[in-house]
């Protein structure tokens, strides 16, 4: 069951119109009561909470312990979307439940009766103590009374808040839940009858009347929610918080403190006290001390704490820096609290809130525990999950004020999956990445972690923590072929070995994906539980008397509430009860029972060959479920009164009542009573917390207009004596006549019928316990044993009996099976004990086997120059004799001399990167077991970039290369891209070659992947039947100024683009410019054909293109192309003989087209200049430039007939016929070309 901090009851109004629709339609909503204990506070949550279905049979609230008793069936106000109902109430720890998976983190809605850490709870939802303004009610909910208040534990010591609410799922339709209810009513109540529509069978009952008075709520008839706490033990004093939550704007906008000394028979407003203006948010109370109480303040308007140390008679207020998700506060130490903030970081306070200090940021939330007595190291210690870099967790320990790098403690060297650590009682609980799979692992008493050993075969989908009571762990596993059913086991008292428990239990989704799991723990009687399991398709309830060894079916009734016969025989029909909690997170179900009143439980369900949700009934059982009694054909909510040996119970009815009935003989006969003189719409109920619990205070409207009515119910009228040992009378538990369970034989006393007396505090306890000689019954199978036919343990075919224990690692004896263990908490003695319990042997000589090897971090990555954890496990052998030999891989290895010597794993740094071969031996004078892993470590990789040509020849294969930064990080996966192709190609090599089939631009895309690290280079690649291409050089002076960036050289190139069209009159759109990455800066030109396809041949094409290079040549070779890069910098651009890198795939055959043209083209420019050089003086009009150089050959500038450059404003060269060949070169200032530039007639690069 849930418990939450304070006593705290959430009432939301709704307009009376509503009302009378909801007579109609609604039948008996109710939304059920549950206790939080106060060490665990909520998160806040921004929108509200809907449910989609409530069903109408959650009538009966599982029991606390010094609880409140809460309930309404339907709370008027104002409009539908705004007014929700809400009862927020304060109690203490409850003692049974429905038992739920464990939360997976941190959570405030388990019960943990020694350390306030949570017992029973829902994984992965409920943190803390969740507010109301987070998590707002329904607009058409009621609130089911529950039974609260326990005598087992004081209320001082597990102080609450209990949270009522219901409400529809986000996103479903208001008129479709309505619709539904009106559905149940009419299958479930006979009608609403006039006066509170009681049954005909009461209506002919004397009428008592109780003592009450009135208090109406002057001023917060808008308010939609309340927060109550009511101190108990022997005091009076009741505190109440109204606030307004707007569930527009997601915040409390109005509030009012309420204060009763007078066990709520006045109240006090206390708003002048806190502030007139002050907004309250949360009210909270120490579990530890209860006259202690904290409200927190809205946020929005002034985040700050108000303290009392007087229960709430006076206060102090203080600052917050950080905005309060939720509080954590400790089991013992009343004064210490942890406050996890919006921002995932973790303060601590050790002056109740005065002051607060930063102890992690990045903590997960609800991944945080306090430390335990007895078994952690210090008292001030704290367990923190934390979160890492990609999306890995850490598992920490640190302490209270000092949780530095240097004081921090890894239990775990390795990392784990995030949300994953669990640390209840004797255990923790983490999961771990291993070979891409997740494995629990479990520590017990905080020593090493093992992983959970679970039936072989059994490949759960999840796993949740249920239950760690009794030194075992309860687990619900979910296997890969179930969806809506989840598989019970159990485990020895370290959590290590697990046994199935019960198959296919049902299992449902709570509303923040949590996971219900149908299972019930029955207070008082320790090894009852009950569960529902899916059966051919059916669901079943089922009751266990020996903790899950043994199941069966309920028996029904033996007549119904008429008193006519009820014809139902096993297997076919049974009786069926509804064992899931609400769908509300925050009220406690349908099935109630209570450690002082053993015996007696009372749950809705149905007789028949399955469980349904038509025609439910309230049944009782008095004698543990051995037999049960209808009690009411209609919805009721049934609680216990004074100390459980009355009942109370109260109508689901939207129409206002005066009467509540109270039964003295555990539910046979029930008595009328009046509460009030006019109808009252029951809002909800509230029940004194302590031993006795003979004070109620009922909350309602009297009208849709009228304010919050409080009617305090004195029961104390009825109950004018202190019972006597003659009031008791005792009785036998038993198991259809069995009265040996788990090992005892219980004799239990209990209140005589019709007896009107105060129950005295622990009058139920057990008052006879003989233990049992003990039989083949209180065993149940070991690991790797399987129940048989015969009801006998027999191998499963995957275990091997022979193999010896994992004691043997760390010691030198260990238990050897008979294939039957009995259950911790079995108390039989003598009998056949000897025959089925273990046998302590010394462990025999055994070679080594079952070595497993792995990083802590799961992967068989590592990184260059960082620690790489390895740990080393080991299944079998005697781990006293057998020694561990690590070899790293890179000619280093490190030996132990036993297992042991390598709990915290074996470190190790990689200097240089690669792939290893890791490996682990141990040895023994038997033999020896070895494994082996293959480590890549690899160093951070920063950048990868493309190389390619910009322009290449259609149908030509092009190389592709990639440049890393730095060179070598290790093994390097590639993926390419081409266009839009969404599959990639995979390479291992940084260089691939490609062919491009179409004319037009492409886009390549690589990404190199190293380790968990990716990085992507992209360019586009302009494909031609035919072009021109050049390398260009620039002066000395642009390297200096050379950042290494794409976008730089992008500039560049289009700077040098723009400078050539306007000197040569080229068309843009035929030049294309492309600046080499490295230095020397270089860059190639590319000259393509025009864009419309021109008349003629191939040769007329070339030519045209041969004449267009002529020209750009004479500018280059002119040094017409330059351009200012900055002011002071003037940078030169000129051809060089330099070559890119090839193009084409040199590994193509034969001797291409074009590299025959260029030898031709060689061979006839080398003769034009031979004929030239000749007879220059013979031909006028040509004139060629040489340079003197006395130490090598004169360089021979290719002949180029000066032309006149064109307007830059008139029309471009773009064809032959536009060419005018008439540039003189000494008109335009020719100067001499760059002695260490080679130019020539032969033909430029062609693709």
């Amino acid at each position: 069951m849930e418990t939450r901090p304070g006593h705290c009851l959430f009432i939301i109004f709704s307009e009376w119109i509503w009302l009378f629709t909801l007579t109609s339609i609604l039948g008996g909503t109710h939304a059920e009561l549950r206790c939080i204990p106060l060490c665990r506070l909520p998160l806040p949550r921004a929108a509200p909470r809907e449910l989609s279905q409530l069903d109408l049979t959650n009538s009966i609230e599982a029991p606390g312990e010094d609880n409140l008793v809460g309930s309404a069936d339907w709370s008027p106000g104002a409009n539908s979307d705004e007014k929700r109902n809400v009862a927020e109430l304060t109690a203490s720890e409850e003692s049974s439940s429905k038992v739920r998976a464990r939360p997976q983190g941190n959570d405030a809605s388990g019960k943990d009766a020694l350390d306030g850490q949570p017992k029973l709870s829902d994984p992965k939802v409920f943190p803390g103590s969740v507010s109301t303004a987070a998590l707002p009610p329904p607009s058409d909910g009621s609130v089911t009374e529950n039974d609260n208040g326990e005598a087992e534990k004081d209320s001082d010591e597990n102080g609450s808040r209990v949270d009522v609410t219901e409400g529809l799922d986000e996103g479903t339709d208001a008129a479709t839940w309505r619709r539904t209810r009106s559905a149940r009513s009419a299958e479930t109540w006979s009608g609403f009858r006039p006066e509170d529509g009681e049954d005909a069978s009461f209506s002919d009952q004397e009428e008592f009347e109780l003592p009450s008075s009135t208090f109406a709520l002057s001023g917060d008839t808008a308010h939609n929610q309340a927060m109550v706490h009511w101190s108990g033990q022997n005091s009076s004093v009741i505190l109440m918080l109204t606030k307004y939550y707007d569930f527009n704007s997601g915040r409390v906008t109005e509030s009012s403190l309420w204060r009763s000394t007078d066990y709520g028979t006045t109240y006090e407003k206390l708003n002048e006290k806190v502030g007139p203006k002050t907004i309250l948010s949360y009210l909270y109370v120490s579990p530890n001390n209860k006259r202690k109480i904290m409200l927190l303040t809205d946020p929005e308007v002034d985040s700050s704490l108000l303290i009392s140390l007087d229960e709430g008679a006076t206060y102090e207020k203080h600052g917050l820096a950080f905005d309060i998700l939720s509080l954590l506060f400790h089991p013992e130490q009343e004064d210490w609290i942890l406050a996890y903030s919006h921002d995932q970081k973790l303060y601590v306070s050790v002056e109740f809130g005065r002051r607060w200090q930063l102890v992690q940021d990045g903590v997960i939330p609800n991944r945080f525990y306090w430390s335990r007595l007895g078994l952690d190291k210090e008292q001030g210690m704290i367990h923190l999950e934390i979160s890492v870099s990609d999306g890995r967790s850490q598992y920490i320990t640190c302490k209270l004020q000092n949780c530095s790098d240097g004081n921090k403690g890894k239990p775990f060297p390795g990392f784990i999956i995030p949300n994953s650590l669990v640390v209840q009682d004797e255990y923790v609980f983490i999961q771990v990445p291993v070979g891409g799979q997740s494995v629990h692992y479990v520590s017990y008493k905080r020593n090493a972690f093992y992983p959970m050993k679970l039936p072989k075969y059994t490949l759960p989908k999840d796993l949740q923590i249920i239950s760690t009571d009794d030194n075992q762990v309860v687990a619900a596993i979910q296997d890969r072929h179930q969806n809506d059913s989840y598989n019970l086991y159990m485990s020895e008292s370290r959590g290590l070995f697990f046994t199935l428990m019960l198959e296919n239990a049902v299992s449902s989704g709570g509303p923040e994906g949590n996971i219900m799991i149908d299972l019930y723990e029955v207070a008082g009687i320790k090894g009852v539980f009950l569960s529902n399991k899916v059966v051919e398709n059916q669901v079943k309830t089922y009751i266990t008397y020996n903790k899950g060894r043994d199941w069966r079916l309920l028996h029904a009734p033996t007549t119904d509430l008429q008193g006519n016969k009820v014809y139902c025989e096993q297997p076919y029909c049974s009786l069926h009860l509804h064992l899931h909690v609400s769908e509300n997170p925050y009220t406690s179900g349908n099935i109630v029972s209570k450690d002082s009143a053993p015996g007696i439980i009372i749950a809705s369900g149905v007789v028949g060959p399955e469980l349904t949700s038509n025609n439910v009934s309230i049944f009782i059982t008095s004698d543990a479920g051995n037999t049960w009694r209808e009690v009411f054909q209609e919805e009721y909510s049934v609680f216990f009164l004074n100390q459980g040996g009355s009942l109370v119970a109260i109508r689901h009815t939207p129409l206002p009542i005066r009467h509540i009935w109270l039964s003295f003989d555990e539910g046979r006969n029930w008595d009328k009573y009046s509460f009030t003189s006019s109808p009252l719409y029951v809002d909800g109920v509230l029940g004194e917390p302590g031993e006795d619990t003979l004070i109620m205070t009922i909350f309602g409207h009297f009208s849709h207009r009228s304010e919050w009515q409080l009617i305090k119910t004195d029961f104390r009228s009825i109950f004018q004596q202190r019972c006597t040992s003659e009031d008791y009378m005792t009785w036998q538990l038993h198991n259809e006549g069995e009265v040996c369970i788990m090992g005892m034989k219980r004799i239990f006393q209990k209140p005589k019928a019709n007896v009107r007396c105060v129950n005295a505090r622990n009058q139920y306890i057990s008052q006879m316990s003989n233990s049992c000689p003990c039989t083949e019954a209180d065993f149940e199978c070991d690991y790797g044993f399987e129940r048989q036919v015969d009801r006998s343990c027999a191998p499963s075919f995957w275990f091997v009996p022979t193999a010896t224990s994992r004691d043997c690692i760390r010691g030198d004896s260990f238990l050897n099976t008979t294939g039957y263990r009995r259950a911790f908490s079995n108390n039989c003695t003598d009998g056949a004990l000897l025959k089925y319990s273990p046998t302590r042997q010394k462990c025999p000589s055994q070679a080594p086997r079952g070595l497993q090897l792995f990083t802590s971090e799961g992967t068989l990555v590592a990184t260059l120059d960082r620690n790489v954890t390895f740990l080393v496990f080991l299944e079998e052998g005697l781990g006293s004799m057998t020694s561990i030999t690590v070899d790293f891989g890179d000619g280093t290895a490190i030996s132990y001399v036993n297992i042991s010597s390598i709990d915290d794993g074996v470190k190790h740094i990689y200097s240089r990167v690669g792939i290893y071969q890791v490996s682990a031996t141990a040895t023994n004078t038997l033999g020896f077991d070895r494994v082996i892993l293959y480590l890549h470590v690899s160093c951070q990789l920063e950048q990868v970039q493309l190389s390619a040509p910009s322009v290449v020849v259609k149908n030509k294969a092009v190389n592709l290369t990639t440049v890393l930064r730095p060179n070598n990080v290790g093994t390097v996966s590639y993926y390419w891209w081409f266009d839009n192709k969404t599959e990639p190609v995979v390479t291992l090599d940084g260089t691939m070659s490609f062919t491009f089939s179409k004319e037009g631009r492409h886009t390549v895309t690589v990404q190199a992947s190293v380790g968990n690290t990716v990085h992507q280079d992209q360019m586009t690649v302009t494909v031609y039947d035919y072009f021109r291409s050049y390398v260009l050089g620039f002066s000395s002076n642009l390297d200096e100024q050379n950042p290494g960036m794409s976008e730089w050289r992008e500039d560049i190139s289009r700077v040098v683009k723009s400078n050539m069209v306007q000197v040569t009159g080229i068309n843009d759109e035929q030049l294309l410019v492309t600046v080499i990455p490295g230095l020397p800066t270089t860059a190639e030109i590319f000259i393509v054909p025009e864009k419309k396809a021109r008349g003629g041949g191939m040769d007329e094409k070339w030519a045209h293109l041969d004449q267009l290079s002529q020209v750009l040549l004479s500018a280059l070779n002119q040094d017409l192309i330059q351009f200012t890069l900055k002011p002071g910098v003037q940078v030169n651009v000129y051809a060089t003989q330099l070559s890119p890198a090839p193009l084409v795939d040199s590994s193509d055959s034969g001797h291409s087209a074009t590299a025959v043209i260029m030898l031709v083209s060689v061979v006839l420019m080398g003769l034009a200049v031979f004929v030239i050089y000749k007879f220059k003086r013979k031909i006028p009009g040509i004139n060629t430039y040489t340079a003197e150089q006395p130490d090598k050959e004169q360089e021979v500038i290719p002949t180029v007939t000066s032309i006149d450059i064109p307007n830059p404003e008139g029309e471009k060269l773009t064809s032959l016929d536009h060419v005018d060949v008439q540039l003189d070169s000494r008109a335009r200032g020719y100067l001499p070309s760059h002695t260490d530039i080679k130019l020539s007639d032969e033909a430029p690069h062609v693709f």
